[in-house]
């Protein structure tokens, strides 16, 4: 059974076309128009072990907010729908991962419900990086879109980018875990309710 997808989506603001292989081996083609992102979704690629990619264009002259979130909605459905009924996986991942001064906890669910809790929060009346929001934004729509629950907090960042970069990482290295086949199960489901979907 292949668990791979491709999905696109294409509005006024966005145009995103997704390609996902959750048995591939962290190879990532990303082209979004912003190079910090671009960097995120390699990292996620490669700690995740997920092939992936993706080819995005925004209105990048208003701002990079349409493409973020847009990309976390058209992966996440690429992640739902290569998912598939979600028999036999793992489920669960967690995993804390230190970036430098900042540790990033991250423990999520591919349960089926959608919900994300990320900490720290900013304040977006005080300014700062801009990924102080997006970032958020991004794992929510993320969560949202693949069905799946994740908390993530990352602690004692002094820097914005160990802050983003380590909360991806920690993100990625948790899905690794959950996508993965249980070979335990036997392909059969991993809840009591015998269904993921």
């Amino acid at each position: 059974m292949t668990r791979t997808a491709s999905i696109e989506r294409t509005t006024a603001e966005t145009s995103v076309r997704v390609r996902l292989d959750l048995d591939g081996s962290g190879q990532a083609s990303v082209t979004t128009g912003i190079g910090f992102f671009d960097h995120l979704l390699v990292l996620m690629a490669r700690h995740s072990l997920l092939d992936l990619e993706v080819n995005a264009r925004g209105d990048l002259h208003v701002d990079e907010h349409h493409t973020v979130e847009d990309v976390g909605l058209v992966l996440g459905r690429a992640l739902d729908a290569a998912l598939g009924d979600r028999a036999g996986i793992r489920r669960y991942g967690d995993v804390r991962l230190p970036m430098d001064e900042a540790l990033a906890l991250c423990a999520l669910d591919l349960g089926g419900r959608g919900y994300a809790e990320v900490r720290p929060r900013p304040d977006p009346i005080a300014g700062g990086s801009v990924w102080l929001e997006l970032l958020p934004h991004f794992v929510e729509t993320l969560a949202r879109e693949g069905r799946f629950a994740v908390h993530l907090e990352v602690r004692e960042a002094r820097s914005t980018h160990h802050l983003v970069e380590g909360a991806v990482k920690a993100v990625a290295r948790a899905m690794r875990f959950a996508v993965e086949p249980d070979p335990r199960l036997a392909g059969g489901s991993p809840s009591t309710k015998e269904t993921l979907a």
